[in-house]
């Protein structure tokens, strides 16, 4: 059970901020109209634990590249209780509701932001190394569709300042020995974000294409990579809906698995 706010009334949601439920009585601070928590977050982090798990690994340091209000960052700590995160936010009001989060769920001894663009000198110190590092880049170049006005869209979903390369490469970086990537993108994007990660050295590629209603195409991947020979596995996809409306069996299994309601 999160302590929740203890009466500080900087844990209370603000004017605009939504406090909603994540994985098992863990929440999350929210901005009403801007960029909010999502089922690709959901996957990442399961797709992420999930290949831990089949490894029989305990990560002991996370790294969550853009990490924005720290859904996915939050999730994997919830599965891992020992694990410590680092997440990496360039926008300010992002950082601050996930740092907010982090002090609402009772997990800031383990768990911290750090405001400033991962890509800048200095942001991430060289030697730093972590067991498992996410992303979830911009699925959108600019002029590829129209831009939202509303607070922290337009950087979440555009690559304003980089794409999946620039994730991977810099993954690939402060990737620790045995470490795990874990991202996800536009379907659309597969091969480039393939090219990208291996281009980075990250030679051991698995993904699975996530299929929201069955019979339609898919919309996202989620991506896994490790260092090692270089292969691709593509697992079957990953079908959220089935025709008629129902989750699937798959679906709700890793929803049970990563502390939802099934």
């Amino acid at each position: 059970m999160p302590p929740g706010d203890r009466g500080d009334p900087a844990l209370a949601p603000g004017p605009g901020e939504t406090l909603d439920c994540l994985g098992g009585h863990w929440k999350l601070f929210q901005l009403r109209s801007g960029h909010r928590y999502s089922t690709d977050d959901l996957l990442t982090a399961w797709f992420a634990a999930s290949a831990l798990g089949e490894a029989g690994q305990s990560p002991g340091h996370h790294l969550d590249l853009g990490c924005g209000i720290g859904s996915v960052g939050l999730l994997v700590l919830w599965r891992f209780p020992s694990l410590h995160l680092l997440g990496v936010e360039a926008q300010e009001v992002s950082a601050a509701l996930a740092a907010r989060s982090f002090r609402y769920n009772g997990v800031s001894d383990r768990a911290a932001v750090r405001l400033g663009d991962f890509r800048a000198p200095g942001v991430l110190a060289p030697e730093e190394r972590f067991d498992l590092i996410t992303g979830s880049p911009p699925y959108l170049v600019s002029g590829e569709a129209r831009r939202s006005d509303r607070p922290q869209r337009g950087p979440c979903r555009f690559e304003d300042r980089g794409g999946a390369a620039a994730y991977l490469a810099t993954a690939a970086t402060h990737l620790a020995e045995g470490g795990l990537v874990a991202w996800v993108h536009a379907s659309r994007h597969r091969e480039a974000n393939l090219a990208a990660a291996a281009a980075a050295g990250l030679g051991d590629l698995e993904w699975r294409e996530v299929v929201f209603r069955e019979g339609r195409e898919s919309v996202i991947t989620v991506f896994r990579a490790r260092r090692g020979p270089y292969r691709q596995r593509r697992n079957p996809a990953l079908v959220v809906r089935l025709d008629d409306g129902s989750w699937s069996r798959e679906y709700r299994d890793l929803r049970r698995e990563m502390g939802f309601p099934a």
